[in-house]
């Protein structure tokens, strides 16, 4: 159980110190990316108010056609391309890319360079 402990307390400080580093620029809207082994999701977050503007997911029952025969890169690659096409639509143009605890490397890289070709801009 220790071992388990040690590995939560390392994730959480690698989230806090990327969190640390976006804050130091003051509020913006940024573009959360959350990994787990099977899935992916990225949310814009309005840092002024509080306020989640869009989401997406990979679990949503929508993306099932999409995904069929895809390996989670490319997945993610869609993930990043449909919540740049959401954030387009609220009006948000420019984010702060938040990877939390993971590396920026394989499915985060992925949905982030998919994202900028979708016309986000961070």
């Amino acid at each position: 159980m220790k071992a388990i402990e040690l590995k939560a307390a390392r994730r959480k400080r690698r989230k806090r110190s990327v969190r640390k580093s976006l804050n130091q620029h003051g509020p913006t809207v940024r573009l959360s990316v959350n990994r787990t082994l099977k899935h992916v999701s990225a949310s814009i977050l309005d840092e002024a108010t509080g306020r989640t503007l869009c989401g997406v997911s990979s679990t949503a029952k929508r993306f099932a056609s999409d995904f069929a025969g895809k390996s989670k890169t490319d997945r993610a690659a869609l993930i990043g391309t449909e919540i740049a096409r959401l954030a387009k639509d609220q009006g948000v143009e420019s984010v702060a890319f938040d990877r939390g605890h993971c590396k920026y490397h394989g499915r985060v890289k992925a949905l982030a360079e998919a994202a900028r070709e979708g016309g986000l801009k961070f």
